[in-house]
């Protein structure tokens, strides 16, 4: 009898810990989760405020007192924010297709094929992330600026179609595919390139898309390069936009009308991480573990 107590009381305890435990980390994630958030909806409060609501407030106020979308409207008539988007979208998809065309062809040849100085090679493409960005820009700006060009959309695009990360996680997917596969096409006649189209490829789909969200989101807020190689309105992205709209749209001291057209920029990287954040976090998953 006593030891059925005493099991009863340790369950007890063990549970009572359990629910504490789990209420201090809800507790801690409530609270990093409005910490992320605040931010964000601050920015969209503060798009939906007239200019006048938000220079007489002394002290800032969690609402708005008269709602009104005017500011929206701003961002797209102030400044010729549409062509930034169509920049931007035209920037993104091109070198996002290149660039997955360029690291699947040489995942595949790292990952699958024989040849002298192979993982040499790879060892050095992997060294090349130790280099700071800041050199690499600098040589890219030479380079770009010798072929005459600046302010075209393929000097925007060149020095972004390669990536060493996403090259090791495509390579790393490609080695979990078993070997046997490869060996049964060879026997069967099938040529490398169609095996890594009908076989390699959809197997390793889930890596594929993560690598193209995140290379998309990369590419949607790429500031340092663009501004770098272009003084020329005709290809300002929408991240160089900002300051453009900051200094020549709105004024600074229209911070409503700069908060919506930073909404209106934020808002497409926002759904697209929100529709697909599963495939993001099982492609990196994925890419990450071996066997």
């Amino acid at each position: 009898m006593n030891h059925e107590m005493d099991y009863e009381k340790i369950e007890q305890k063990t549970k009572r810990k359990q629910r504490i435990v789990k209420t201090l980390t809800y507790t801690l994630l409530v609270f990093w989760g409005v910490v992320v958030l605040f931010p964000f909806f601050w920015m969209v409060l503060t798009s939906i405020k007239s200019y006048g609501e938000y220079n007489s407030e002394y002290i800032p106020k969690f609402y708005a007192s008269s709602p009104t979308m005017s500011n929206y409207i701003e961002a797209f008539t102030a400044v010729p924010l549409a062509e930034y988007f169509l920049n931007t979208l035209i920037f993104t998809v091109v070198t996002t297709a290149v660039m997955l065309v360029v690291i699947t062809l040489a995942a595949f040849a790292f990952a699958r094929l024989e040849f002298k100085g192979k993982n040499a090679a790879f060892v050095l493409f992997l060294s090349m992330m130790m280099i700071p960005n800041e050199l690499v820009i600098i040589t890219n700006f030479v380079t770009i600026t010798d072929l005459d060009m600046r302010n075209t959309f393929a000097g925007l695009i060149l020095p972004s179609v390669m990536s060493v990360f996403y090259l090791y996680l495509l390579k790393e997917t490609f080695q979990q595919i078993p070997d046997n596969l490869y060996q049964a096409a060879k026997v069967d006649g099938t040529s490398d390139f169609k095996y890594l189209c009908r076989v390699m490829v959809p197997m390793a789909k889930p890596t594929l898309v993560t690598i193209t969200i995140l290379k998309v989101i990369e590419c949607w807020n790429s500031y340092v390069w663009p501004r770098l190689i272009t003084d020329d309105e005709a290809y300002y992205l929408v991240s160089n936009g900002i300051q453009e709209i900051r200094e020549n749209g709105f004024g600074r001291e229209n911070i409503p009308a700069m908060m919506a057209a930073v909404v209106v920029i934020t808002l497409p990287l926002i759904v697209l991480f929100l529709v697909f954040r599963n495939k993001i976090m099982e492609g990196v998953s994925r890419g990450g573990t071996k066997g």
